[in-house]
């Protein structure tokens, strides 16, 4: 099914903030648009070896997904001032299929120094596959949440904007959904 956004949740980890981070932003953009949620931890993706990993069971799946958004907000866990190796695996195994996309970065960590941490698959993301990154990333540490839930107001409207701005730089027409 084509969809206008796809929301992918990167964590592994049961108990994932970056996952509240974007069930949020999915929930705010299905007001607006039509919207996919995709979790890696529903996927037994293997490490990318450069061979025989591309064959696998749901990276043909995966890869046909990102395909066909328009727009991509990533949900990242931040582990040693850096994304997570899952998603870093993800975009190598699905390579070419992010070509041109619109991506936005929803980040969660353990502390507030770390902010800066996504570059480094922001910038693999635009100089391998031309994707424009959205400068409206939400940065969240631990205090943004109760539970699985987003609290902190100013993280709230964060995620606002940057779905807001997605949907923008996507050209994507918004819609009133109920």
């Amino acid at each position: 099914m084509a969809h206008d956004v796809l929301v992918i949740g990167t964590s592994l980890n049961p108990e994932s903030r970056s996952r509240v981070l974007a069930k949020a932003a999915f929930t705010e953009l299905a007001k607006k648009t039509s919207v996919q949620f995709l979790d890696l931890a529903d996927y037994q993706l293997p490490i990318c070896d450069g061979d025989s990993a591309y064959a696998a069971p749901g990276v043909s799946e995966i890869t046909a997904i990102i395909k066909d958004s328009k727009a991509i907000l990533l949900a990242v866990p931040i582990y040693n001032f850096a994304g997570s190796a899952a998603a870093k695996n993800l975009i190598e195994l699905t390579g070419s299929a992010w070509e041109d996309k619109i991506v936005g970065f929803l980040c969660a960590a353990g502390g507030k120094s770390s902010y800066m941490s996504i570059m480094g698959l922001a910038n693999s993301l635009m100089l391998d596959f031309r994707c424009v990154i959205n400068p409206r990333f939400v940065y969240a540490d631990g205090s943004a949440f109760d539970g699985d839930a987003v609290t902190d107001k100013k993280i709230i409207a964060r995620i606002e904007e940057l779905v807001a701005s997605t949907i923008k730089l996507a050209g994507i027409r918004e819609e009133v959904r109920t």
